[in-house]
């Protein structure tokens, strides 16, 4: 999961080495979190979190207190609504660990960024094409479904 994580485009090559394997090397740790996805018993997809030191900051690094997040859905399944159900099953384990903030890294062309403004996730700082957004968890608003609030619904 950590690769369609972090190469969401298609095409991306598969023999290519993810660096993000830090997201999940020696997983278990203080500050570590995850849910999954299951679709007739096969895991579709995938949401974790984790708290990184200011010396080995992830990329959508904030402060030591905050855990950044990463959501990867396998391709085949996107458009399909797991995104969204294992982005409101993770903040939902984040706040019982007691995490009052939640932050991430995504391009601005990634598909995913909408689902993350309509969690409440704000832009707090870019480079190029990537924003790291955050979202505080305490007034984290339910998201609307797309259409909701047009007339006829």
């Amino acid at each position: 999961m950590v690769r369609h994580a972090f190469y969401w485009r298609w095409g991306t090559p598969e023999g290519e080495h993810v660096p993000a394997s830090r997201y999940v090397e020696g997983w278990g740790r203080r500050g570590d979190g995850s849910v999954v996805a299951l679709e007739s018993g096969l895991r579709v997809g995938a949401a974790w979190f984790r708290l990184f030191p200011e010396a080995a900051p992830g990329y959508g690094f904030v402060d030591e207190s905050t855990p950044e997040l990463a959501i990867g859905v396998v391709p085949s399944r996107r458009g399909r609504g797991y995104g969204q159900a294992l982005l409101e099953g993770l903040l939902e384990h984040a706040r019982v660990e007691g995490h009052t903030a939640m932050s991430l890294s995504v391009e601005r062309a990634n598909p995913a960024l909408h689902l993350y403004e309509r969690f409440g996730f704000r832009p707090v700082g870019e480079a190029g094409d990537t924003l790291t957004m955050h979202a505080d968890l305490g007034s984290t608003p339910e998201p609307r479904l797309r259409g909701e609030g047009q007339d006829g619904m």
